[in-house]
C-alpha cells in the first residue's frame, strides 16, 4: 500500500517495476487519486487499485507500506501497523519503507535497533538527493 500517494509516487513507478505485485494507492484527497488513476490507465497498468480514503479506515493487510514522508515515522507506525501482514512471503521482512529528507536523528531514535537508513546521494548525484534517505522499518 502506498500511503498518501499524491499523484502516484512512489506507487506508480513501483507498479511499473514490479508488474507481478498488486498495489493499493491511497490518498485522502480525491483529485490526487484521480490524477494517479488517470496516469495508470494511460500507461496501461493492471496491477494498481486506488482508494480515496484515510489510512485509518483501511482494514486490509499488506506486506509493505510505502510512503513519501507523509508524517513522522512513529505516527505512521501507529496508524498503519495494523495493516502489515504477519505472514512473511518475501526475502525482506514485511514493514514500512519511506522516502524522507533532512535530519532524521530524533525521528528514528525510538526505532534505533530496528530501523535501517540508506542515503540516496550514493545513487543519485543531483543536489536534491543530498539529504534524502530511504528508511526501512521491519514490523
Amino acid at each position: 500500500m502506498d500511503v498518501g500517494t499524491g499523484g502516484g509516487f512512489p506507487g506508480v513507478p513501483l507498479a511499473i517495476f514490479f508488474p507481478e505485485v498488486n498495489f493499493l494507492l491511497l490518498d485522502s484527497i480525491g483529485k490526487k487519486v484521480r490524477v494517479a488513476r488517470e496516469i495508470s490507465q494511460a500507461i496501461g497498468l493492471q496491477n494498481v487499485e486506488f482508494a480515496h480514503s484515510r489510512m485509518e479506515d483501511e482494514k486490509r493487510k499488506f506486506d509493505f507500506i510505502v510512503s513519501r514522508a507523509v508524517m513522522p515515522l512513529s505516527d505512521l507506525v501507529k496508524i498503519v501497523g495494523k495493516n502489515i501482514s504477519s505472514e512473511q512471503k518475501n526475502a525482506l521482512p514485511n514493514g514500512i519503507i519511506c522516502l524522507k529528507g533532512g535530519d532524521l536523528t530524533s525521528e528514528l531514535s525510538p526505532f534505533k535497533n530496528k530501523v535501517e537508513s540508506f542515503s540516496l546521494n550514493k545513487y543519485f548525484s543531483e543536489p536534491f538527493f543530498d539529504t534524502k534517505k530511504l528508511i526501512y522499518l521491519p514490523v
